[in-house]
């Protein structure tokens, strides 16, 4: 997943402040993600819960950044170009919002103040599961960049540019 991000990041890096902004955000979640992922003891509830709680702590913020910023702008050019962006959108919008439902479920799981270790180990699948939706995510959220923003960027005026 970190290498898609480089990737990402060297297609895309300069195009929007806020796409690299989002991008920065994207590899902060996998490092937090992996972080998590990586847990094998659970003795020290506390400290465990303080890791998920900062992954979705970072889950939710990307998330929403992609909802309420990223998505609202590619939406907004593919308006603005009408060129077959809004019939891509309508594909591949709807799993974009499965996977939203799923990231904000895992963090509903949270919720409660404390947690028993095997509270905390039962986490485990579904955070495994929230990976795989995570990375069918980024692929979509790359294509989405790819198809909706980067063939107009020479057509658009950034705020840099002008």
């Amino acid at each position: 997943m970190l290498e898609n991000v480089q990737s990402a990041r060297e297609r895309w890096g300069g195009v929007s402040d806020l796409i690299d902004r989002w991008l920065r955000e994207r590899q902060d979640l996998i490092v937090k993600f992996c972080d998590v992922s990586g847990t094998t003891e659970f003795s020290d509830t506390g400290a465990v819960r303080a890791r998920f709680v900062a992954l979705c702590d970072v889950l939710v913020d990307y998330v929403s950044a992609g909802h309420f910023e990223v998505y609202e702008q590619l939406i907004q050019e593919a308006k603005e170009f009408d060129d077959g962006g809004m019939e891509l959108v309508a594909k591949v919008y709807p799993k974009l919002e499965e996977i939203t439902e799923v990231a904000l479920s895992f963090n509903d799981r949270l919720s409660g103040n404390a947690m028993t270790a095997e509270e905390l180990e039962a986490l485990m699948e579904p955070l495994s599961h929230l990976g795989e939706q995570l990375e069918t995510r980024f692929e979509l959220e790359d294509f989405l960049i790819e198809h909706l923003h980067n063939v107009h960027a020479d057509k658009m005026i950034s705020p840099s540019s002008a």
